[in-house]
C-alpha cells in the first residue's frame, strides 16, 4: 500500500464520523424535546454527551437529569434532517451578538419549534425509568440518568460547551438488529447507524472490512464495566 503525503491543515470542525443521536428530553411545561447531535461516546454503561451550555437539551438535562439517547439507523435522514436546524429554545428569537451559540443559531436559519415529535414525523413511545419518551423508530433507545456536569474549554475566551456524563438504565432495540441464539447481543450486520462526518450524513458499507481481532474476546468478559443483565430481558432459551 502507498502511503499518501501529509499536509498540514486547520479545520473549523473536527467531526470525523459519529453515529446520529436523537436526545429525548422533557420541558419545563412537560412537553418533549429532541435535539439531534453527533458528539457522544460511550465508555461502559456511560456515555459522554457534548453540548451547548444553554442549549434547551442541556438545560432540561441537568433540570431533570433524564433523558432518552435514541440512535438513528441510516434510513432515518429525512427525519434527521428536519430537526437539523430546530431548537426548543424561544431565545433564538431574540438572541443578539454575545450570546455565543444561541446567536450562531438564529445567524444560520435555526427555528424554533416546540413540538420536535409532529415536525419530524418521529413516533414517541413510553419510557419504563424515565419521564422522556423514546423515539419508536430509532432501532436503538437508551434510557439514561445525568452522573455529572463538566465545563469543557475553560482555558479559552470563547467557552460555551458543556460535557454530560450519563448513565444508561435500560436499552431498548428492535427485534431484527439482535444476534440470533443470544439474549443480549446486538448484530453488527443488521445494524446500520446513521453517521456524521463533517456535517454530512454517511452509512456505514454493509459488509465488515475485514476481521477484528478484538471481536474475538466474548462481549460478556466486558460485563463488569457495563449493567447487569436487565431483568426484563429474555433468556438466550426464550430467544
Amino acid at each position: 500500500m502507498s502511503i499518501p503525503p501529509s499536509q498540514v491543515v486547520s479545520p473549523p470542525i473536527f467531526y470525523w464520523g459519529t453515529p446520529v443521536v436523537l436526545i429525548s428530553t422533557e420541558n419545563e411545561d412537560g412537553t418533549a424535546n429532541i435535539a439531534p447531535m453527533s458528539s457522544a461516546w460511550w465508555l461502559g454503561n456511560r456515555c459522554m454527551l457534548g453540548l451547548g451550555a444553554i442549549s434547551q437539551t442541556t438545560i432540561n438535562l441537568i433540570r431533570t437529569k433524564q433523558c432518552v439517547l435514541n440512535l438513528a439507523s441510516d434510513d432515518m435522514a429525512r427525519s434527521v434532517n428536519a430537526l437539523a436546524r430546530t431548537t426548543g429554545s424561544k431565545g433564538v428569537l431574540t438572541a443578539t451578538e454575545g450570546m455565543g451559540y444561541l446567536y450562531f443559531k438564529r445567524m444560520n436559519g435555526y427555528k424554533y419549534v416546540p413540538n420536535k415529535f409532529e415536525h419530524s414525523g418521529l413516533t414517541p413511545a413510553a419510557s419504563d425509568l424515565v419521564q422522556p419518551p423514546r423515539i419508536a423508530e430509532c432501532p436503538a433507545q437508551m434510557e439514561a440518568e445525568l452522573k455529572g456536569v463538566y465545563e469543557m474549554v475553560q482555558d479559552a475566551e470563547n467557552k460555551g460547551f458543556i460535557a454530560l456524563e450519563v448513565q444508561v438504565l435500560r436499552t431498548h432495540v428492535h427485534e431484527n438488529i439482535r444476534m440470533a441464539g443470544h439474549a443480549n447481543r446486538i448484530d453488527p450486520d443488521k445494524w446500520h447507524p446513521l453517521i456524521m462526518s463533517f456535517q454530512e450524513l454517511y452509512g456505514l458499507a454493509r459488509k465488515k472490512t475485514s476481521e477484528s481481532i478484538l471481536a474475538r474476546i466474548n462481549e460478556e468478559e466486558y460485563r463488569p464495566f457495563s449493567n447487569p443483565v436487565d431483568d426484563e430481558v429474555l433468556t438466550e432459551e426464550e430467544v
